[in-house]
This record gives C-alpha cells, structure tokens and sequence, in this order.
C-alpha cells in the first residue's frame, strides 16, 4: 500500500505504530493472517495469507481503512498533510501470489528500505 501522494510520511514512529495496528487487525479479522510486514517512508509491503470467502479487495480495503482512520486519529498533523481527506493511503495497491519461493518474497519485506540506503543485496 502507497501513502496518498507518495508523501514520505511514514517516520520510525509512524512505522512501529502502523506495524502494530495491522497486527492488532488480524486479531480481530483471524481468517487474515499476517506474515510478514516492514515499511519505507511512503509504502508498505505485506504478506498476507487471506481465505477464499474474503477477496483480495475486501482484505485491502479492511487494512486500509482500519489503519488510515488509528494513523490519523493518533498523529494528528496527517490532517494537515491530507486536508481533511479520509485516508492516507492512495487508490490503488498491488497485489501478488506466492508460490514456492515464500521464503524469498519474506527476506525481500524483511529487508525493505535496507537495499535502497544500499546496505542490503537481496538475491532473488
């Protein structure tokens, strides 16, 4: 998921916190099970495992709005930053599956904003 606009908005605080909320969903949305999570200043990747009952834009739809609306009731300068709009997150996502290489796609997430700061290789 991308930050509305590509604003650079997601600092390290922002990140724990977001990082905890999407935790804190699949609590409450069991059938959604997270693997995998890391974020750069304007995106996040996750990986995700969803059942066949719940599709893939019901999943990002209850992701986005879940943690746009706790990021912006928490930090309260995204009302300044996105005028009041909804949500942080931009329209689109993109989505992906995973076959046998799991263990790949889980070190590149690991690894994400590590290999664009050039301190990170990742082999695919």
């Amino acid at each position: 998921m991308t930050t509305k606009y590509r604003r650079k908005v997601l600092n390290t605080g922002m990140r724990e916190y977001l990082l905890t909320r999407i935790q804190e969903i699949s609590k409450h949305y069991p059938e959604i099970r997270l693997f995998e999570a890391n974020t750069d200043e304007d995106h996040i990747h996750l990986l995700v495992s969803i059942p066949p009952k719940i599709s893939v834009s019901q999943c990002v739809n209850i992701l986005k709005s879940n943690t746009g609306r706790m990021m912006r009731k928490k930090f309260r300068f995204l009302d300044e930053v996105y005028w009041g709009e909804d949500g942080i997150w931009s329209a689109g996502y993109f989505v992906t599956t995973v076959g046998v290489n799991e263990e790949t796609i889980q070190r590149y997430i690991a690894s994400q904003g590590e290999e664009d700061k050039g301190q990170a290789k990742l082999e695919l």
